[in-house]
């Protein structure tokens, strides 16, 4: 499960940096840093990858991961959130709206294929214990 959590975290990164670099800047000629919030989540899941290669971390790095990835889940709804919140039309093809919709899309994907590593675990787990 470690390369798919690289994976997964290193096109996190892509999304909040391209999104960083094509945002345009707000009222006080600022470039907002909540575009990169798909990124910042794709560094810690990058790290959850690297650290999950020594056996002895991998559950608990792998649990952690799993929580960031539903968390991004969630989080990635907030531009559209934000954007009903002020009373405008909700817009998805803003970029802002669009990186948040790909973070949730990728952090889901990431957690169903957790919950279905922790499945595959577990039984391996039984039948060697049943043996």
């Amino acid at each position: 499960m470690a390369w798919p959590t690289k994976i997964i975290g290193a096109l996190l990164i892509a999304i909040g940096v391209y999104a960083y670099t094509n945002s345009t800047p707000n009222e006080s000629g600022k470039i907002p840093m909540t575009s990169l919030i798909p990124a910042f989540f794709g560094a810690i899941l990058v790290i959850c990858g690297a650290l999950s290669h020594n056996p002895k971390l991998r559950k608990h790095v792998m649990h952690v991961a799993a929580m960031v990835g539903v968390l991004g889940a969630i989080g990635g709804f907030m531009p559209l959130i934000r954007q009903a919140s002020k009373g405008v039309d909700i817009d998805p093809t803003k970029l802002a709206a669009a990186s948040g919709l790909l973070m949730s899309a990728l952090c889901a994907l990431f957690v169903f294929l957790c919950v279905r590593s922790f499945i595959a675990v577990k039984k391996a787990r039984l039948a060697a214990a049943a043996v």
